[in-house]
């Protein structure tokens, strides 16, 4: 039988594409495919695993059902799939807290025409937030940075006081802002 369940042994195995076993396998690492390859950890398999593979007819997973090398926490189960939630959790707030820059300045002049004067304290407001957005995105691995955030939603919907424009401004970035951070606590636990 020659198939992707049965592993070819001794005179058997073909040169070059397959890996080796037994004393040929401590030279260095090998590329795994298939059952041997879990979570993108590379498991090399002893002639004992292979023939007690080839004798249960080859259909079941070398290593058995077992967690690989790390996959798992000490604790039990994982909460999300990300291999680094963390860091994730720390994208989401950057962007949105540069999303929000981005906005803020590239609305000046929409406001300017459309929603009327736009008084010089209007615009220093909203160049202050700006600034304000962009540092904080670059401190979302500090802990308080994600109160810092909320807080820089409240000063928007403050700013709205200026300008009617900035309070729907506030409005809509206070739902993202609690949108990110429903799915952090979602995340992190």
């Amino acid at each position: 039988m020659t198939g992707p369940q049965q592993r070819p042994t001794g005179a058997e195995r073909p040169t070059g594409a397959e890996r080796p076993t037994g004393a040929e396998q401590a030279t260095g690492p090998e590329q795994l495919s298939g059952p041997e390859q879990a979570g993108g950890v590379e498991r090399p398999v002893g002639p004992e695993q292979a023939a007690g593979s080839e004798q249960a007819g080859g259909s079941e997973p070398v290593g058995g059902s077992e967690p690989v090398g790390g996959s798992e926490p000490l604790g039990g189960v994982r909460r999300s799939g990300l291999r680094n939630p963390d860091k994730a959790v720390r994208g989401l707030g950057a962007g949105t807290m540069s999303l929000e820059a981005l906005v803020l300045l590239l609305a000046i002049q929409p406001i300017r025409v459309v929603g009327g004067d736009l008084s010089g304290a209007a615009i220093g407001a909203i160049v202050a937030l700006a600034v304000a957005c962009v540092v904080l995105a670059g401190m979302m691995r500090r802990p308080w940075a994600w109160h810092a955030g909320t807080v820089i939603q409240g000063l928007l919907l403050l700013s709205g006081l200026l300008h009617w424009s900035l309070f729907a401004l506030g409005v809509m970035f206070a739902l993202v802002w609690a949108y990110a951070l429903h799915v952090r606590r979602v995340i992190l636990g």
